[in-house]
């Protein structure tokens, strides 16, 4: 592995040029890295729009020019990506899902971990504002314990064929809904069984709608329900939540309201509405996350999200998938990298 010193700017090789690239380039030049691009299509555009960034011939190259390899390429591409990177002992952020299925995530965490450099999946929604206030909030004990969680998550059909194919994007539930399941795992604990249904418009094409819903039991007892929308082009994104515990009930809903209210019942103590810390609903969630793990990199706190963690929502999902395809719950089987 490549020693990172503080008083140098990291150099950070990003492969892929697609959606997600246009949100980690900026975060990765707004915290000081410089970067170099390597992608099949699209490179020199994307360092173009950006107006920063080299772009390496192969990813050979890009490998031996960086410190750290930031994977945003399509899902069934990570594995080879990633394994090259943690052989020439570079850290990596890898987009989310981290593989299609639990044993090769697994094998990918304990490649990196073999080779002592670090992985972290791109688990943005641990950084949006809203969730970030949520996790603070059921963690100080605000609404109890979580008993029901409901998490939902729309945006428009993504439009590359990839995203389509089961066997290269894993469907929605492996591609957008891991987000909150994996919220849901980080707020009410390890996940026992799914049961997920899914309603698509027209499976195998990057058109119509597809809509899925997940039952999750967590080992603590609690329940709960993710739903994921692809809709059609020029769908607006929302997203939004309801967590409900002992003693309250947090919800936001991005698409009706802006902010984030707590509902906790009326005050006892003589006092005003309880309140959740102030969140800033200005910075980009991509730029926290990545300066997050840029300090990481650099031997600094671990951040709030791990490989352990990555695996296990690719658990989570898989089960999800299994699901769908057996018609009945499914146990999700526990992780083996510790966290």
């Amino acid at each position: 592995m490549i020693p990172i010193g503080t008083d140098t700017r990291l150099r950070v090789g990003m492969v892929g040029a697609g959606g997600i690239a246009n949100a980690h380039l900026p975060a990765w030049l707004h915290a000081g890295a410089e970067v170099v691009v390597h992608s099949l299509h699209g490179g020199h555009d994307l360092v173009a729009r950006h107006g920063a960034g080299e772009v390496a011939a192969s990813l050979d190259e890009l490998i031996a020019r960086v410190d750290v390899v930031d994977v945003c390429t399509p899902t069934d591409t990570h594995p080879e990506i990633v394994f090259a990177a943690a052989a020439a002992g570079r850290h990596v952020l890898c987009e989310k899902p981290l593989a299609l299925d639990p044993a090769t995530a697994e094998a990918m965490a304990r490649a990196c971990a073999a080779a002592g450099v670090q992985l972290y999946p791109g688990h943005v929604v641990r950084y949006f504002p809203e969730y970030v206030a949520l996790q603070a909030a059921v963690a100080e004990g605000a609404i109890g314990t979580p008993a029901v969680l409901r998490f939902d998550r729309c945006g428009a059909r993504p439009h590359r064929a990839w995203f389509a194919d089961p066997a290269r994007s894993g469907g929605i539930i492996m591609d957008q809904m891991i987000h909150d399941l994996d919220f849901a795992r980080w707020l009410a604990g390890e996940v026992e069984t799914v049961h997920a249904r899914v309603s698509d418009s027209a499976p195998g094409t990057p058109t119509g709608v597809v809509s899925a819903h997940v039952v999750a039991r967590h080992r603590g007892g609690a329940i709960s329900t993710v739903t994921g929308t692809w809709a059609r082009p020029g769908t607006r994104f929302r997203y939004g939540f309801h967590v409900a515990g002992t003693d309250g009930l947090l919800s936001h809903d991005s698409a009706a309201d802006p902010s984030l209210r707590t509902d906790t019942g009326a005050p006892t103590d003589g006092g005003g509405d309880r309140l959740l810390p102030d969140v800033s609903l200005v910075e980009s969630p991509f730029v926290a996350e990545i300066r997050e793990f840029a300090a990481a990199f650099r031997g600094g706190p671990a951040p709030r999200v791990s490989a352990a963690d990555g695996v296990a929502a690719v658990r989570i999902a898989a089960a999800a998938n299994a699901s769908l395809a057996s018609g009945r719950p499914e146990a999700v089987e526990p992780a083996e990298v510790a966290a």
